[in-house]
């Protein structure tokens, strides 16, 4: 303690005095980069469904990636310890491992996506664990580009409910869920948000009216949150808070700025939630826009009011400091809250109707019953136990249970699961990380998960200041920081528990920036006593720079390896795409009764995706229309045996011999195997038994 006190105060001096221009400039500059880096990767990758766009967005993370590590590697920062390598090793060999599983899915072809998505996930954490090498001391303003990436995505997301004539005419669905098309990822954007904006709010240095501009901020975000009405951001987001307030000092200004946020979002949450234009699917646009200007207008109170608010609180702060007892009290006061909201909540059910045990048990059954009605999409679905993931989790554990050690192979479980589902509703994801790595990848996929989780967790306790032997350690600017994005990595962590937003590369891409930064930012201690004992070194102009700069050798080669590999791997990555667009041209040519030449390109979109039966079914339905039912059935005998475990493979290759080639024994055959490998559908039994009927007239 004593050995640390110099090096802490000399430390605190240095934050206290104001930063050279260029540093100012220099944060700037990499908040607005971060902030619209990771907005771009939300908007155009949307909800992670749509191939090109998110082919796109996976090349431009690999080649961003793939830069800074390159940028890093030309430099003289990789000497010596690497914090975070193990964890980037583990992620490297589950994505190895996810791209193995093409050898053995189900699915080949969506195998291929996922390995592709799980590549640039990778380039993006080692990307953003060389950005910490390059820019140690700018953690700063990594956060405030966090947040910022936050606000913008939820302001788009409100702006399409205030402006719906111009930004959503043809939406239907009350809940926001642009720019993703998918609610709960908005919630969980939202959700991320709010501890890099509660740390700006709460922080001692930085300006105080740039902190207040945190308190509209964190009122945007919650409307935003509630609006989606995502029970899972709720849930993450309160787990999140618990552990932040738990470990971060700042607790009384953070509840000030969290409660008076909440205050002024509060009045607008439950106006929007009393009108039926705002909170009903399949509203008139006129309606929805006249609610939607009205809602527009009380935000803009909304954040007058909280800009005034965090302005004021942050001057009396400035001219009357809370005493260390008040703050002290205060702190004890707010972690006793906490404590005492599941005990407010156990006692609140107690006294319901039916008592505790009552409520637990309907809510239980509700809860894990694969047959309970799904809640509507009405804010009443905030208090709502009921869930469809009871029925997709059972699904994937009966996959995983086919294939323990090694899945259906990753990307799988939408076609593995036709043979257990429930419903016919089609469904791509198991709405959980779990169940998902268990039915895509089996015990092999979720051990190496682990093993990344576990090696994060490491290399964050030595960031974080949580080991033993760094008790008694101050809790600096940067501590609590690095303490803010930790509690990004563990508020996406609890939300990929229970959904599928792992798969949504702008929600990833803030943990994974996150993830990376605390893991790669070196023990607490190290950089407590390294911050005053070396002084940086004097820098010239950047072209005396650019000229005694000589790059080693290994490091050169190294950084070529890098590059190499990002090229080749987004040019594997665009064939999927490069398909896709061969398919548009083949429909083309069909269209206008080039038969000929549409069949010839339809071959060169399955050679541009060997693994896909979409281009077999295309060559199927084009040799059928020359006359050619030969080359119609080879086709389609071809997407079966590439994809035997695919049901609607089969279904196409039986509706074509009954129908085309009068064949009703083999397809028999085909609708025997449709109905095995997907029971649920009525057309699977009434395929069977046209078949059948039709074998017996002859």
């Amino acid at each position: 303690m004593s050995s640390l006190a110099a090096p802490l105060s000399a430390a605190r001096r240095a934050q206290a005095r104001p930063l050279p221009f260029d540093r100012v400039r220099a944060d700037a500059g990499l908040t607005i980069a971060v902030g619209l880096t990771l907005a771009a990767v939300a908007f155009v990758a949307d909800g992670g469904l749509r191939l090109e766009r998110t082919t796109w967005t996976e090349i431009g993370l690999l080649l961003l990636g793939a830069g800074l590590t390159a940028a890093v590697l030309l430099t003289d920062r990789v000497r010596g310890e690497i914090p975070g390598a193990m964890t980037l090793l583990a992620l490297a060999g589950l994505a190895v491992f996810t791209a193995l599983s093409i050898v053995w899915s189900l699915a080949p072809s969506d195998s291929w996506l996922e390995a592709n998505r799980t590549l640039a996930y990778l380039a993006a954490f080692a990307g953003a664990l060389a950005l910490v090498r390059l820019a140690p001391e700018r953690w700063a303003a990594v956060l405030h580009g966090v947040g910022l990436a936050c606000l913008l995505v939820c302001a788009w997301a409100l702006a399409t409910k205030v402006f719906p004539a111009a930004l959503a005419p043809g939406e239907t669905y009350a809940r926001l869920r642009e720019p993703f098309g998918y609610w709960n990822a908005v919630g969980l954007m939202a959700a991320l948000g709010v501890p890099p904006l509660l740390w700006l709010a709460a922080r001692r240095s930085g300006d105080a009216a740039v902190n207040a501009l945190a308190w509209p901020g964190l009122g945007l975000l919650a409307v935003c949150m509630m609006l989606s009405y995502s029970r899972g951001a709720l849930l993450a987001l309160l787990v999140g808070l618990a552990f932040w307030f738990a470990v971060v000092p700042l607790r009384l200004r953070g509840a000030t700025a969290l409660v008076g946020s909440l205050v002024g979002a509060a009045p607008v949450v439950a106006w929007a939630f009393r009108r039926d234009a705002l909170t009903l699917d399949r509203v008139p646009l006129s309606a929805r826009g006249d609610a939607g200007h009205e809602l527009g207008a009380l935000l803009l109170l909304m954040a007058a009011l909280l800009v005034t608010a965090g302005l004021a609180v942050n001057f009396l702060a400035a001219r009357r400091a809370p005493s260390a007892r008040l703050r002290r009290l205060a702190g004890r006061g707010i972690l006793g809250a906490l404590a005492i909201i599941p005990v407010v909540v156990v006692v609140a059910i107690a006294t319901a109707p039916g008592g505790l045990s009552g409520q637990v048990s309907t809510s239980w059954h509700r809860l894990t019953d694969p047959k309970a009605a799904t809640p509507t999409n009405t804010p009443d679905r905030l208090t709502a136990t009921s869930s469809v993931r009871a029925a997709y989790w059972r699904e994937a554990l009966a996959v995983y249970r086919h294939s323990k050690w090694i899945g259906a192979g990753a990307g799988a479980f939408g076609t593995a699961r036709t043979r257990y589902r429930y419903s016919t509703q089609s469904v791509r994801h198991a709405h959980g990380y779990v169940v998902q790595t268990l039915s895509d990848l089996g015990l092999v996929g979720l051990g190496l998960s682990l093993l990344a989780a576990l090696a994060w967790l490491v290399a964050a306790a030595r960031t974080l200041g949580l080991r033993r032997r760094d008790r008694g350690l101050a809790f600096d600017a940067e501590r609590v920081g690095m303490l803010t994005m930790a509690t990004v990595v563990l508020v996406f962590t609890v939300h990929s528990l229970i959904d599928w937003t792992w798969f949504v590369p702008g929600n990833a891409a803030v943990a994974l920036l996150c993830a990376a930064w605390v893991a790669g930012r070196g023990p607490l201690r190290a950089r407590t006593e390294a911050a005053v004992v070396v002084a940086p070194p004097a820098r010239g102009p950047w072209r005396e720079r650019l000229r005694a700069w000589r790059p080693p050798r290994t490091g050169a080669a190294g950084a070529l390896a890098v590059l190499a590999v990002a090229l080749v791997g987004s040019w594997m990555a665009l064939q999927p795409v490069r398909s896709a667009h061969a398919e548009d041209a083949a429909i083309d040519r069909a269209q206008i009764g080039a038969y000929d030449a549409a069949a010839s390109i339809s071959r060169t979109a399955a050679k541009r995706n060997p693994l896909s039966v979409d281009p077999l079914w295309q060559l199927a339905f084009i040799d059928d229309a020359k006359g050619d039912k030969q080359g119609a059935l080879h086709a389609l005998e071809q997407a079966v045996k590439l994809q035997p475990a695919n049901a609607e493979a089969w279904r196409r290759l039986g509706r074509y011999r009954l129908s085309s080639l009068n064949n009703p024994e083999g397809a028999v055959a085909a609708f025997r195997a449709t109905y095995f490998l997907d029971p649920q559908p009525a057309q699977s039994s009434s395929d069977f038994l046209e078949a059948s009927r039709a074998l017996q007239q002859r």
